[in-house]
């Protein structure tokens, strides 16, 4: 058996990455203790893959930068020999990380959309994207996603601060969000999914427009024609694309138990804590459903900018949380932002795994892009989740079956001590240490998987 293990720790100039061969043993005298068991064989979720989103944020960075440095980062996310990004997530109209508010179609008068403008889109978005399908060697898989219709189509009149779609423009928004779809795939692109709606419960100061379950329900049938009319009814619809703790209640009322639906799935984000239990409940109730973590990043004004391996750690927790809990499907937030967490219309600013200087010209990845490592570089699309058992909650496990017999195994040490764990499997044992706030994965090839 060939092993390897990767190891990301603290030490004394900063954060560091090692890797050193990881040696198995036969389990002579049936050690019980300090064990995390792998059971290969028992599999369980299809891994989809990892992503990112694109948005005007990144894009207006993204510009700014010289072309090594894009054509750098582009490389590190999306070529199958670093992160292997293989989908993104793209906002429709303007979103909080846009340098101001916009809309393709403002005109209330315009019932046709005879004046839909994806210019926006084309300068903003798209250069990222054709960079990003060449460094990946392959069509990217798109998801689409709105933050706000129009404000004329909403109750409040305004594109923030909530309001309601009006019933009366469901239809008009319908064939605005097929028209978004349409630009892409006229392009070349690949539209694989939509929500309805991002954060369909949140009242920002930003782009947001509130659903409620009726609302969701009626929306949907609407949508679903309109995309059947224009041939796109292989674009997979997705329900909700807000926090998990409302997540199963959600998808039961726009449902209502049944499971021969034209939903796909249900997005969710991970802002209001770790909720895998309700990602459980819906697994249990909806298995036709597939279940993806549609966002998730650190906002500064909860966290301290400074405190970069507590987020990084935040996050390892929450991925791997929705990883056993039967995530299928991970796409983080921005990709790229300047050195303040922006542009942000609203001023929330956030982190990104890379991070642009705008004064210094120096871009600068940032600790969360090595985490986020752990889990892209080895886990590929396809890559089976299997059973593990582990000695103790303070160490985060994921383990896949990869599409080559091989397994990954990321591990990460949530406790304040240096923990060690015992890999076992197939009665062959290898020990791991596992440094305070750090992440370890582990490679493993075992002939008998094949």
């Amino acid at each position: 058996m060939q092993a390897n293990v990767y190891i990301t720790t603290k030490a004394e100039k900063g954060w560091h990455t090692e890797t050193q061969p990881l040696t198995f043993s036969p389990d002579m005298d049936g050690q019980e203790k300090g064990l995390l068991n792998l059971y290969p064989d028992i599999a369980f979720d299809s891994w989809e893959g990892f992503g990112c989103a694109l948005t005007e944020a990144s894009g207006s960075v993204y510009a700014q930068m010289n072309r090594e440095q894009q054509h750098r980062m582009i490389h590190i996310y999306f070529s199958p020999d670093e992160m292997g990004y293989n989908r993104v997530r793209i906002h429709l109209d303007s979103c909080d990380f846009c340098t101001d508010l916009y809309e393709a179609d403002g005109d209330p008068e315009d019932a046709t959309l005879a004046n839909f403008d994806f210019s926006r889109t084309e300068r903003m978005i798209l250069p990222m994207l054709r960079d990003a399908e060449a460094a990946a060697g392959q069509k990217l898989r798109i998801m689409l996603s709105p933050w706000s219709p129009p404000a004329y189509m909403k109750s409040n009149g305004q594109r923030c601060h909530g309001g309601h779609l009006l019933p009366e423009y469901y239809a008009r928004w319908a064939e605005y969000l097929c028209r978004y779809i349409q630009e892409f795939e006229q392009r070349g692109f690949l539209v694989e999914r939509m929500s309805l709606q991002n954060e369909a419960k949140a009242v920002q100061p930003w782009d947001s427009c509130v659903f409620t379950s009726e609302e969701e329900r009626a929306f949907l049938k609407v949508l679903t024609k309109a995309l059947a009319r224009h041939g796109l009814d292989h674009v997979e619809v997705f329900l909700w694309d807000h926090n998990k703790e409302r997540a199963f209640e959600r998808a039961d009322a726009v449902l209502k138990g049944k499971t021969d639906t034209a939903v796909a799935g249900v997005a969710c984000h991970w802002y209001s804590g770790d909720h895998f239990e309700n990602l459980d409940l819906l697994r249990q109730r909806y298995p036709q459903l597939r279940l993806i973590l549609s966002e998730s990043c650190i906002e500064y004004q909860f966290f301290a900018r400074e405190d970069t391996g507590g987020s990084a750690c935040r996050l390892a927790h929450e991925l791997i949380g929705d990883m056993n809990h039967g995530i299928t499907a991970f796409y983080d937030w921005n990709l790229l932002l300047d050195e303040t967490g922006g542009p942000n219309h609203a001023g929330n600013y956030c982190w990104a795994p890379f991070l642009y200087d705008r004064a210094s010209g120096q871009l600068m990845p940032q600790l969360l892009q090595t985490f986020y490592w752990h889990f892209s570089n080895f886990i590929p699309a396809g890559a089976l989740r299997i059973a593990l058992s582990r000695y103790t909650d303070q160490i985060d496990a994921a383990a896949y079956r990869r599409p080559d017999g091989s397994l990954a195994v990321v591990l990460l040490n949530r406790s304040q001590d240096e923990l060690s764990v015992t890999l076992r499997l197939r009665e062959q044992t290898a020990s791991v240490a596992l440094p305070v706030g750090g992440i370890v994965t582990c490679e493993i090839w075992d002939g008998l998987l094949h």
